[in-house]
Parts: C-alpha cells; sequence; structure tokens
C-alpha cells in the first residue's frame, strides 16, 4: 500500500511539474513577445493617412473627431492599416485610408485600396438571391437539391432559406484551419462537393448556427438558376451597375492587387505585432468569404440597398428581417444579414448589415444605421481587427448631425 501511494505522490509531483514548467512557458513567451513587440505606429497623430477628395464640408467636425478615433484605434491596437467610409443618404461624406497596405515596402492605405472582406462577402450574395428571387427564378422554402443535386440527401430536408439564415445545420470550417484553403474550385459547385458530406449538426430550423459552408452552397443555387457563372452575375448584375470598380474575387493564382494580410503573431491580438498572413485560396468559399472590396464600395452597395436601386423594398425587407427557429424563437439574423442594437446620440440604435471574419477573427464590418439614414463601413488587413467596435464609434461621430440633416 506504501508503495502504491509513494507511486501516486511521485506521478501527481511530475503532472503538477510538468503543468508548472507549460505556465512558466507560456509566461516566457509572453514577456518575449511583449519585449519585441514594435509598434508600427507610435505616434497617433504620424498615422499616414490619404484621402481622394475632402470630405463634404458639412461633416467637417464630424469627420475630424471620426479620423482621430481611427488614428488612436490604430495606434492602440497596433493594426498595420485600416480605411474607412461614411456614407449619409445618397452621398459618401467621407472616405479615408489610414496606415499601411503593406509593411515592409511602406505603402500606405487609401481609399481605393481592395481589403479581403471574409463573411462580409456574405450580404452581397443575398443580395444576388434577391434578384434571383424578384425573376421568380429561385424560391426560398425549396430543397436544396432542386437547385444543386449535388447535395447529398440529409437526415432532413434543407431548404434554401435555411442555408441563407444559417439555421441548415451544415458543419463550419473550423477557423483558420479550414480544409478548403489548400483546394482551387473553378466553380461553386466543386466547394459543395468537398464540403456536403456528413451528417447536419441538427435538425435545420431548430438552432441557429453560423457556417461559412452555408454560403458556398447558396453560391452553387446561384449559379445553377442565373445561366452564367456565379462570379461573372455578380460582376455584371451587382458590381459593375452599382460602380463597385474595386471590388471582386480575390485569387491566389495570379497577382491581384490589394493591401497585404496580416494576422497577429501572438494570442490572436494586433497589439503583439502582425505576421503576413499564409497563402489561401478562397476561391472554394465562393459567395461566403471570396470578395475583395473596399469601405467605399460596401458603402455604395448598401446605399443601393436602402434606396431600392438595387432591389425592391419588399425583397429587402424579406432579406433583412430577422428569421424565426421552430421554437418561436428569433434568430437576430436574417437571410444573410446580421442585426444589432448600439448605443448611438445616447440611445438605442438598430443597425443591419454583416461582420467580415477572416482565419476567425474580424477584418470588416457594414453597418447600416436606417434611423439616421447612415452606413459606415471599417476593413483592417489584420484578422482580429475589432471593426466593428470602430465603426461604432466612427457612427457616433456622425450620429448627432446625422439625426438633424433631412434624409
Amino acid at each position: 500500500m506504501a508503495k502504491s501511494w509513494n507511486r501516486m505522490e511521485t506521478w501527481l509531483t511530475l503532472a503538477v511539474g510538468g503543468v508548472g514548467l507549460v505556465i512558466l512557458g507560456v509566461a516566457a513567451l509572453w514577456v518575449y513577445i511583449s519585449a519585441t513587440t514594435k509598434p508600427l505606429h507610435p505616434n497617433a497623430a504620424a498615422v499616414p493617412a490619404a484621402t481622394e477628395a475632402a470630405p463634404l464640408a458639412t461633416w467637417t467636425t464630424s469627420v475630424d473627431k471620426a479620423r482621430q478615433t481611427v488614428r488612436d484605434v490604430i495606434t492602440e491596437q497596433n493594426f498595420p492599416g485600416a480605411s474607412v467610409a461614411v456614407g449619409i443618404g445618397n452621398d459618401i461624406v467621407w472616405a479615408e485610408g489610414f496606415g499601411w497596405a503593406d509593411i515592409e515596402n511602406k505603402v500606405p492605405v487609401k481609399p481605393d485600396t481592395p481589403f479581403r472582406i471574409g463573411t462580409a462577402s456574405t450580404p452581397l450574395t443575398s443580395a444576388a438571391v434577391g434578384l434571383l428571387l424578384e425573376k421568380d427564378r429561385l424560391k426560398l422554402d425549396n430543397e436544396i437539391q432542386n437547385y444543386v443535386p449535388e447535395f447529398p440527401n440529409k437526415k432532413w430536408p434543407v431548404t434554401l432559406r435555411q442555408l441563407m439564415a444559417h439555421t441548415a445545420g451544415m458543419r463550419n470550417d473550423g477557423g483558420d484551419e479550414g480544409p478548403l484553403f489548400g483546394e482551387n474550385c473553378a466553380t461553386p459547385v466543386e466547394g459543395v462537393r468537398l464540403i456536403a458530406d456528413g451528417d447536419l449538426r441538427f435538425e435545420p430550423g431548430t438552432e441557429y448556427r453560423y457556417s461559412n459552408y452555408d454560403f458556398i452552397v447558396v453560391s452553387a443555387a446561384i449559379e445553377a438558376v442565373a445561366g452564367e457563372p456565379f462570379l461573372t452575375f455578380m460582376q455584371k448584375h451587382i458590381f459593375e451597375p452599382l460602380g463597385m470598380n474595386h471590388t471582386r474575387a480575390d485569387s491566389e493564382t495570379r497577382v491581384i492587387d490589394r493591401a497585404i494580410p496580416y494576422f497577429p503573431r501572438f494570442a490572436a491580438d494586433p497589439r503583439y505585432g502582425p505576421d503576413p498572413m499564409r497563402p489561401l485560396d478562397y476561391s472554394c468559399y465562393a459567395g461566403s468569404s471570396v470578395f475583395l472590396s473596399t469601405p467605399s464600395d460596401l458603402v455604395r452597395f448598401a446605399q443601393a440597398i436602402n434606396s431600392g436601386k438595387l432591389l425592391q423594398p419588399a425583397t429587402v425587407t424579406l432579406l433583412q428581417t430577422p428569421q424565426r427557429l421552430s421554437t418561436g424563437n428569433g434568430t437576430g439574423y436574417g437571410l444573410g444579414w446580421d442585426l444589432e442594437t448600439v448605443t448611438l446620440a445616447r440611445k438605442p440604435a438598430n443597425w443591419v448589415g454583416h461582420d467580415g471574419v477572416l482565419l476567425g477573427g474580424m477584418v470588416a464590418s457594414l453597418m447600416t444605421f436606417p434611423e439616421y439614414g447612415m452606413v459606415v463601413s471599417v476593413i483592417a488587413n489584420t484578422s482580429y481587427a475589432d471593426t466593428e467596435s470602430l465603426g461604432v464609434k466612427i457612427a457616433e461621430a456622425f450620429a448627432e448631425r446625422a439625426t438633424a440633416t433631412p434624409k
């Protein structure tokens, strides 16, 4: 008995010692990373900035306040670069780039510098569905196999609506370890074939769980009924008509002019400095995450949605209405559109839009504030940039004036 106890005591000592060594190792790494982190922008006032045109005179005070906010956040959070745009009514009243699009070569961010926008691609793809709903080529409550027969039958039926609402039960991609990054897909249906096997995580309609895979299948449905490739449809029917001249699909197989994407080198926190993001091929993600864009282009898109220029108002309402589960509980998410409530000018304000996530961390936000007739877009070139919080701060700088301005 004594021998057994001694043996157990030895193992416990080794286990505790091992845990202690791990804790010491992590602490030492944290100290090293902290000590070797070089601020990219030590002085907020000296953060490089570029505009293509002076902001509208009416908004000078708001712009000055928002500009200082952006400089402060970039400095505090150690972002390489960021770009912002604000739309009021039908005008883009401010657009400006800050920091570096390419740290090594000191290339500044400009308002027309394209960035990866990750899952902020989703509302663009939702709008494509809206166009096809209006032509009666798609129906939300049809089973998805009507459009994408390559999607295997599951234990329960899956509809287009459920995929767009992220209530379909599809598994997700695992964030920064997504299996599709090493693949190249010429069409969305090739991506579907790579991700559609396996059981659903739950019965469709019973839970809300965001999945990057849902809008790959939606993209395949768009291509199936559009009579042309998915990316061609997006370019011809959304990007070109709206003057979104800097929005296009990313590519790892050809040279693309865009901001260099970065990833925090430690603890998923940009404050510890960036490393260049490893090569990634987003082609298989299609309308879920494939697009590059600028804040100005995203503002133009949202303004077209809000004004009825792109879709009929009833279609917009359909896409932006929060969905309900079979229990009757709301999800706070429409059909490719997120719906949130924040505080602006000391009172609650609703916003409709979408955040963009890359490798598990936020890089972009598109936020429409209907009560203010205002659209704000922020994009950064590092993952785990809290662009949503920055977007709310920018909106706050414009909110009081926007309330007093006729829409």
